[in-house]
Order: C-alpha cells, then structure tokens, then sequence
C-alpha cells in the first residue's frame, strides 16, 4: 500500500531545532511522521520570528524525517507594515507556481493561515485539483490589525484584501484545526458552512519543557528574599509590560522596606519595546526590574519553573486568544496573572482555576493580585498544580497533535461530506 503524503504550509510559523526552538509546525511534521505518513514542509528562506534570513543548509544538514522546500522570501523588519505585505505577494506567487508542479503529489495539504493570500493561493489550487485542504488557524487577519488601525472604517478599506483571502480559505477548506475556541469558529462565522472542526492549544512538548527544566534549574538561582514575577515573550505593542513594571513598584512600596521578599519582574524576551522600557526602569531606578533579553528554550523553562508567579500581559482590546506561551506558563506550575481580556481565555482561567484574570492597563489591580499570591502561599500552590495538570491534560503536544491527524486521515478518507 502506498504511504499517504501530507504537504504541510507554514510560512511565519514554522521555525526548526537548530533555530529558536521547536514550533507548532515542527512538531506537528513529526507527529505526521509518528503515524506513518510521508510528509513534505514547504516553507520560506526568511525566519519571521528573527527577522532575517535562514541558514538552509544547516536546517538541511540536521536530516529530519520529513522533507523540507524553502519558498523565496523577501525580507521585512516589522510584524505589520508594507514590506510585509509586498513580501507575502512574492511568497504568494512562488507557492502557486511550485504547488502547480506538485500538487498531484499530496493526498492532503495542511496550511497555516495568515499569512491569508498564501493560503488562499494554496486552498484554491487544492480545491482545483481535488486534494483536501486542511486549514490551521494561528491567528486572525484582519481583525487583529484593530491594535494597529483603529478606526474601524478605515480598517476595513485598507484591509479589505485580508477579509477576501480569509473567505477563499475558509470556503475551499474540508476542515478547521483552530489554536483557540473563537480562532476555530471563525472558519464559519461568514459562511455558515457544517464544517468539521477541532481546537487544538498550540500548547507546549512537556518532554522538552522538565528537560530544559532538569538540565539548567541549577543555574537559576532565585535568592530566598526575592519573590519572582516573571514575562516570557515579545516585548513589543501589543503586551503591556510598562504596566507590570508599574505594579512591580507598587507591590514593593506597599511592602516596605522591612519586607523579608521583594517582588521581582523577571522579563524574557525581545522586541521594539525593550530599550525603551529599559530606559524607563533605569530613569526610575527599579531595581528590581531584570531583563533577560533572548532566552533560549530549556533556561526559559527553568526560569518559569523557578519563578513565584508567571505573567500573561497585554494591552486593553488586544485581539489575541490563547497565545504560544501559555503552555509553558501552564507547564511551570505556577500560578498565572492574566490581562488579555479574550473571553474565551479568561473562562479557561475560571474553570481550571490556575490565575487571576485583572484588568488591563491598571497597575492597582495588577498590584492586588500579585501580593494576593505573594500573601496566601496555598492560594498560590493550588493554582500552581491546576495549571500543571491542565497543561498535561490538554496542552502536552505528544497526545494533543494526534487529533490533528486524525481530521487528515478522515479527510483523505473522504469522511468529510
């Protein structure tokens, strides 16, 4: 019998070992792989979460079980902007011409959208050629371009092109695997379509997360009169970081100087935002503020694991939902602060009852809740072991992936009417 063969399309998503890590993309290839399929990766020369071109031939040399294609790219220095834009035409282009070459090749083709006229593209020639096209869901264009645009008329007029892509997609696709509750209802939300459908987090490989744990916890040392808050992530417009540095200082003036912990933020990350908040903490001379800078996944892992209470920071009306980093948060065991005002995030947080949901943009609330978990050391254990368990539940890559082959295979089948 004949080794069925996926074609898995991931433009901004998909980054390797030899990178920065694991993502998503990668390791649901090799899920593919674990079940028997043969599988092709198509996706581009230009590493979006660096900003800078790849080296292919040391990603070739590493010899992963899955064959790799690099798409021309054109590079970009921002997340959102014009050169983007132009560059994801040329991706666009390219993708149509190799998928017209192979397309016969595939039993099914699983995509990543945005970037929204790249799936549309791949979504298109499938449904031409009669091969299942399976569209994975990691965020919403143009909808979260609200951060970026305001003004609602105007958006909608500058992005119309996104809309038009999104609506190709979603109307050609045979399934949805959405990151996120309302991400995966948005395939339908338009067209009104019974669509197969299943929400699978991006979640976390909590193999790699207790690996990075054992192997570097050692060279993290949190000294007994600190007590740790700590943001792992971009440091860029959409995550209010000025606002936990602000409630940072705000818990230690309510604790005074006789206290036997000061809270510290612990921030991981890069972005636009870091040398000015870093100016900032320096002009108010906040101590207690630390930036890491580039934290390489396993002494992330460990700095979680080591914290008091870790932080889920955004700015009122961010669009975003379950984003990357709650699986390691929930992987850490502990506690977790949460702005991000997404409905379907904060019900997540009730029910499993891992954190505290507080308003955006307010350090005095912000402030409340990290002295409540600083004060009631129980509160803080319990919430702890609920987020551990529900990361292992739901959020561990190893079992959560399976479901996504199991909608291809039905696809391939022909289960889907």
């Amino acid at each position: 019998m004949k080794t069925k063969k996926v074609c898995i399309i991931s433009m901004g998503y998909m980054w390797f070992p030899v990178e920065s890590g694991p993502s998503r993309f990668f390791q649901i290839a090799q899920t593919f792989v674990n079940s028997g399929y043969e599988v092709e990766v198509i996706t581009t020369d230009f590493q979006h979460f660096k900003k800078a071109k790849r080296n292919t031939t040391q990603i070739l040399q590493q010899n992963y079980l899955f064959a790799i294609t690099f798409i021309e790219t054109k590079p970009y220095k921002k997340n959102v902007g014009v050169q983007r834009v132009i560059s994801n035409r040329g991706v666009a282009k390219r993708l149509k011409q190799y998928l017209n070459q192979h397309i016969t090749e595939y039993d099914a083709v699983y995509c990543s959208i945005p970037a929204n006229n790249v799936a549309a593209v791949a979504s298109e020639i499938c449904k031409a050629h009669q091969v299942p096209f399976i569209v994975d869901i990691e965020d919403l264009w143009p909808e979260a371009m609200s951060m970026v645009v305001k003004n609602d008329r105007l958006r909608k007029i500058l992005f119309h092109g996104f809309q038009r892509d999104a609506e190709i997609t979603y109307r050609n696709c045979v399934a949805a695997i959405g990151t996120s509750e309302d991400y995966t209802k948005r395939a339908v939300q338009y067209n009104h379509r019974d669509l197969p459908m299943e929400t699978v987090y991006v979640g976390c490989n909590l193999a790699d997360f207790d690996g990075g744990v054992a192997i570097h916890q050692q060279e993290v040392i949190k000294p007994d009169d600190e007590f740790w808050l700590t943001y792992a992530g971009s440091i860029s417009t959409s995550y209010d970081i000025k606002n936990v540095i602000d409630a940072v200082s705000l818990c230690n003036q309510a604790l005074g100087e006789s206290a036997a912990k000061k809270v510290h933020l612990q921030i991981l990350g890069t972005g636009s935002e870091k040398e000015m908040l870093e100016a900032y903490v320096k002009e108010q001379h906040m101590e207690y503020v630390h930036f890491w800078g580039f934290t390489a996944y396993p002494r992330m892992a460990a700095a979680l694991a080591n914290s008091d209470v870790v932080i889920n920071s955004f700015v009122k009306g961010a669009p975003q939902s379950i984003v990357n980093k709650v699986g390691d948060y929930l992987a850490s065991g502990k506690p977790m602060i949460n702005t991000l005002e997404n409905p379907v995030f904060c019900r997540l947080v009730d029910k499993y009852q891992f954190g505290i949901n507080v308003e955006p943009g307010k350090p005095e609330p912000l402030k409340e809740a990290i002295l409540e978990y600083y004060q009631d050391q129980n509160a803080a254990v319990l919430a702890g072991r609920n987020a551990r368990q529900l990361a292992e539940t739901r959020f561990d890559r190893k079992t959560s992936y399976q479901k996504i082959v199991e909608v291809t295979s039905c696809a391939i089948d022909g289960k889907f009417c």
